[in-house]
């Protein structure tokens, strides 16, 4: 399973992309408003970095704008794809970007039902919301279940891009299912690091390390 990072942190960005852990970047106007500076500046930088799939996402909300927009973004690396909504207009700047070999995420997926449109429209990805389904008492984890259930059934090519991610057993739950990448906010990649056997296991090594070069002080490993 591929894991991506859900955020416009540059400083994040390089920590865990130098840790070999990045295989991709996705990004939205929120998460780009709250770095500030100039988004442009970001989006360079961003997909210089990460030689994976960067998903930059447009603004407008009507077809034409869409197009021009994803277009403008195209032009930031070949490794980008344009993040539409899941709208009539988003299906259909879908199906056009798709068409000139442009690669689409179609994001704030809630339903199968979306998913399977989003597939026949020519998305690469699919990115279904889970944690936000949760918050509103539904199991987002079933509609990923559901959604990797249909496209099992298809030759669909588009790839189920979890989303909304709220803690490291979203990523268990995902990748028992079979989903093809998760995209995670900063703090939880940080979790998924830690568990609290590994931190005293390392402190105990340490602690015997030092009592045995207390006794040999030239010792070295």
């Amino acid at each position: 399973m591929k894991i991506f990072l859900d955020t416009a942190n540059l400083e994040s960005i390089r920590k865990f992309n130098d840790m070999g852990l990045l295989d991709g970047i996705t990004t939205n106007p929120s998460l780009m408003s709250k770095e500030g500076g100039n988004p442009k500046d970001a989006m360079e930088e961003i997909t210089k970095i990460i030689k994976g799939d960067v998903s930059l996402e447009v603004i407008s909300t009507e077809y034409s704008g869409m197009m021009e927009e994803g277009k403008r973004l195209r032009q930031y690396g070949k490794n980008v794809v344009v993040k539409v909504p899941m709208t009539p207009d988003g299906l259909k700047a879908c199906k056009s970007l798709s068409s000139e070999d442009i690669l689409v995420n179609v994001t704030l997926i809630f339903s199968a039902n979306q998913a399977l449109l989003a597939a026949k429209a020519g998305a690469k990805y699919v990115s279904p919301f889970i944690g936000r389904l949760d918050d509103i008492g539904q199991d987002g984890m079933h509609l990923i279940k559901e959604i990797k259930e249909i496209f099992s059934n298809y030759d669909f090519d588009t790839q189920i891009l979890v989303a909304s991610v709220r803690h490291p057993l979203h990523v268990i739950d995902a990748a028992k299912i079979g989903a093809d990448v998760v995209t995670l906010p900063p703090a939880v990649l940080d979790k998924m690091m830690l568990h609290p056997l590994t931190k005293i296991g390392l402190e105990n090594f340490l602690a015997d390390w030092d009592n045995l070069k207390s006794g040999n002080p030239d010792i070295k490993i």
